[in-house]
């Protein structure tokens, strides 16, 4: 039983047991700490922009919420690195020693996680280059949506149904951003050939000049082009509207409604497919009918 003697000397110092317990309240004070700071940080964060909004040189709400997102990241991983590099000091770890190794580590690993350091870079310059902000509606690799959050990493977009698209930045190489500048709402109306055109572009006219007064997201008055096509059984008017952005299918769909309802009051019909047949009688003569 020698060896079990220094072992229980070493287990009974009331010393050994303080400076564990020292130690213990130390590290879970190092991650109280960590986590009150980052939530007086964050509230911080969010009272600067909040009084930036006030600001005649803030930034645009779409913006605003872009930078937030990204700084709070980099806060986030700041400080839990801070936080670990204290709680390993306690366990008297040589943390300059450490992070020199690590240098070296990470210099090696980077050179086999080439894709990291590129998604890392490609979010930089679309971050500093305001390609598109949260908020955004975006197309991006076949993904449509609204922009969630920017990292550093990846890009999360979520789609109108609910899905969220997780995309490296490294692989996004084109955008289309439907956020920026206004829209156009374009509206096709059909009516039939019976139907007199003049007479139904004068209602479409008068139509016009009551939307705009009605929608505001309507930059302009409507405008009526004339007739886009003739079809198989309809002949189709235009009609477009330059609205704020994202507001073109909302307006759109309103024109339409309106439109019908204008065209059903005035008695222009709308119309519908149609067969016409031909069928011989027993004199031989031939008769046409028409059949919808």
């Amino acid at each position: 039983m020698d060896w079990f003697e220094p072992i229980y000397n070493y287990l009974s110092n009331r010393d050994l047991w303080a400076e564990l317990l020292l130690k213990t309240i130390r590290i879970i004070g190092i991650l109280v700490g960590t986590w009150l700071f980052l939530r007086i940080a964050k509230s911080a964060l969010g009272h600067v922009f909040a009084i930036r909004l006030r600001s005649p040189l803030r930034l645009s709400e779409r913006r605003e919420a872009t930078l937030i997102r990204l700084i709070e990241n980099i806060l986030t991983y700041v400080v839990y690195f801070i936080a670990l590099v204290m709680i390993l000091s306690e366990f008297e770890v040589d943390v300059t020693t450490l992070i020199a190794g690590a240098g070296v580590v990470g210099l090696a690993v980077g050179f086999g996680a080439q894709n990291l350091v590129r998604d890392i870079i490609t979010g930089f310059f679309i971050i500093f280059e305001k390609q598109f902000s949260v908020g955004d509606y975006v197309r991006i690799s076949g993904v449509e949506g609204f922009v969630e959050e920017i990292g550093l990493r990846v890009t999360k977009i979520k789609s109108w149904t609910g899905e969220l698209h997780i995309l490296p930045n490294g692989n996004i190489n084109q955008v289309t951003n439907y956020s920026i500048h206004n829209s156009i709402a374009v509206v096709d109306v059909s009516i039939a050939y019976e139907e007199q055109i003049q007479e139904a572009e004068e209602v479409i006219i008068e139509l016009m000049d009551e939307l705009y007064e009605k929608f505001d997201a309507m930059i302009v008055k409507p405008e009526y082009l004339g007739v886009q096509d003739l079809g198989a059984s309809e002949v189709v008017l235009r009609i477009i509207s330059e609205v704020q952005p994202m507001e073109h299918w909302v307006i759109g769909r309103e024109i339409r409604k309106a439109v019908k309802q204008r065209l059903d009051e005035s008695g222009i019909e709308i119309p519908f497919p149609r067969v016409v047949m031909y069928q011989r009688d027993e004199q031989g003569e031939v008769k046409e009918k028409e059949k919808a």
